[in-house]
Order: structure tokens, then sequence, then C-alpha cells
């Protein structure tokens, strides 16, 4: 099987949510890449599971021979759950000389040269992300950065250097600067509503609901001067199908579920109601929804209401409710974040939005 083959089979597995836990990662992706870039998987003294730096273990060592050290080193995490694990993995870098660093979550692929200068995230050459690049694009990175033979002939670490040092690297970073400021803003991120929110309450005393930072933010003027506009395809307006009924259609808020109508209150209540539906329908459901990679520091759904939001113990205990299901979901969101909550709940059950489910959120 080519490596573009594994790559479309391991993206839609990601998109299911069937990699519920580390190891699944380990197992499932990890090691299935290493074998398709051509590593001897079966030999523990080339691809070193759990190798000893210290008192602790990096997950694999990378030990090509002749050589019989480590080239690289890879750390594996649970999807959605490699934020902050750069200083664990530089830590064992530092210690062996160990050129090339990886820290993957599955979906998310992190290189680093621990060597060069700057901070943790400046000597992060490439973040490669397997559902969010085309497929050729990321078997191309993964070959150049990680393939048996380019590790072993020194290819794949000149590589990194010279795209380290790549001038068009800044070049790059600087015209999409105003995309990703714009993207921003139309996604209405949760991390910047609540900074905004906060910084709001901290000048006047009162903090605003998610909404209203939201509508403040769709009518700012992005980097290129232009007033954002909703697309179209953001809003989802109910389409005329044949499992729709008339009262789904005036509606403000709610979905038809394979044919069921629903009608719910607010945005969050079609989140909450939506999700309960599914855990009853498939009890496997909620783990593979939380296996999916949410907010950098906060998880969309959790069985523990303290890991919603995490260092935020205030929002925990504010902004969260039991579903029937038993798990917990964060409510601090606005609309546009609880479109794409429910978006990606319907790529985990299996479902098209317009075919299967059709939503309204007012």
């Amino acid at each position: 099987m080519e490596l573009d083959q594994h790559l479309k089979e391991i993206r839609d597995s990601l998109r299911r949510g069937e990699f519920v836990n580390e190891a699944a990662v380990k197992q499932g992706v990890v090691l299935r890449l290493l074998h398709a870039l051509e590593w001897p998987t079966y030999d523990p003294k080339t691809v070193w599971p759990e190798y000893t730096v210290g008192t602790k273990r990096a997950d694999y060592a990378l030990c090509p021979p002749p050589v019989g050290k480590p080239l690289v080193f890879i750390e594996v995490k649970a999807v959605g759950q490699s934020e902050g694990a750069e200083r664990q993995l530089f830590e064992y870098a530092f210690e062996r000389g160990v050129p090339i660093a990886i820290l993957t979550d599955g979906q998310e692929w992190n290189f680093f040269l621990p060597a060069e200068q700057g901070s943790m995230h400046e000597r992060r050459v490439y973040r490669l992300d397997l559902i969010g690049r085309e497929i050729q694009e990321c078997a191309d990175r993964l070959t150049k950065y990680l393939a048996y033979g380019a590790v072993c002939c020194g290819a794949a670490l000149q590589t990194l250097r010279n795209e380290y040092q790549d001038v068009a690297r800044k070049r790059a970073i600087e015209d999409t600067l105003p995309k990703a400021w714009q993207k921003l803003i139309e996604e209405q991120d949760s991390l910047l509503l609540d900074l905004l929110a906060d910084k709001v309450e901290t000048l006047c005393g009162f903090k605003p609901d998610l909404e209203a930072v939201g509508q403040f933010l769709s009518n700012l003027p992005t980097a290129l001067g232009a007033v954002i506009q909703e697309s179209p395809s953001a809003k989802h307006v109910v389409r005329s199908t044949s499992g729709v009924k008339a009262s789904m259609r005036s509606t403000q808020f709610g979905y038809t579920l394979r044919g069921d109508v629903v009608v719910a209150s607010s945005a969050i209540d079609v989140e909450r109601r939506l999700l309960d539906d599914l855990a009853a329908a498939d009890p496997e459901f909620m783990n593979r929804f939380a296996a999916r990679k949410h907010g950098r520091s906060r998880r969309y759904v959790a069985q523990d209401r303290s890991d919603l939001y995490r260092g935020r113990r205030d929002l925990c205990e504010e902004y969260s409710e039991k579903l029937a299901c038993g798990w917990w979901m964060g409510t601090n969101y606005s609309r546009p974040n609880v479109r794409h909550i429910v978006e990606l709940a319907a790529e985990v059950a299996g479902l098209r939005v317009g075919k299967n489910l059709v939503f309204t959120l007012g």
C-alpha cells in the first residue's frame, strides 16, 4: 500500500474519532506511518520503543544502523493532548544530543530542531495537520522529514535545517498573518472571544456574553481593510429535503436527524440535544468524539467537568452542563463555535450535514 493510501485511511479514522487514547495513536498512526516510510518497525533496536533517557522514557527513538544511536525522538500524545509537551521532548533531545525531535498526537505532527536558536516555538520547523492539509502535501512532508532513507543519509536533517533558515518561511508567515486574523474573526475562535470578554470586564466591570463579543468581531474590518461578511457556506439554513417537516423549516433552533425533527430553545440546546441523541444511538460515540482534536485550551466534552477548560476552574463551574449520558459539555461558546462542534459531532457519527442531519442555529 502506498503512503498516500495509508494517510487517507488514517485521516478517515481520525475523523471518526477512532484513536481514543495514546496507545491507539501509537499503534494505528505512528507505527503504521513509520512502516510506510520504510522503517523496520519489527526491529526494536532501530525503532526503539520506550527509549530510556535518565529516569524517563521517550516514546520512540529512531536509531538507524550503523549509527546505533538515536537520530530522531518521537513523543506521542492522545489526539488533542499534545499542547505543552514540547519541554519534555526537548529535555530528552538535549540529554542525548538528538538532532530531530517530533511531537505528535496522531493528527498533528510537529517537527523540531532542538539545537537551533530561539524559543521552543521558534525551533519548530513545521507543523503538519493530517486532516487540514492535502494528502499529497502530507505524504511529501513526511517523506522529506521522516523517511528511513532520508534520515539515514542525513538528507532529512539537512532539509529541516534549510527550511529553518529559509527566508521564504518569514515571507510565508507575513503573507499568512492577515489571513489568519481574518479566519480568527470569521470563525470566532473561542480563545479570542474569552480574551476579549475578560478584557472588557477588566476595563468596565461588566462581562459581555460571548454572543455580543462575536457580533462585535463580525463587524470588525479585517487586516485587508474589508468588512467581514458571513459567507453563505457558514450559514446553516434548513434545506428542503424529504425528511424535513414543515415545523422544522419554521423554527429558529433545532435539527432533523434521519428524518426526526427536534426543536430546541437555543444554539447550545441544539448541541446538548444532538450529543445526547448521538450518544443514545451509539454507546461509543462520546469516547470517539472526545478523541477528536478540540480547542487548544479546552475540551468540548469530558467525563470530568474540571477537564473542560484547562486552568480555568471558574469557567468549569459556571459554563458546564451534564448531559443525560453522564458526560459534561462546555457552554461558554458563541454560535459559530457551536456550529463547529455540531459539524464535528456529525463527522464523528458518520452523518452528512444537509443530508441525514440538517440543523439551524437561529
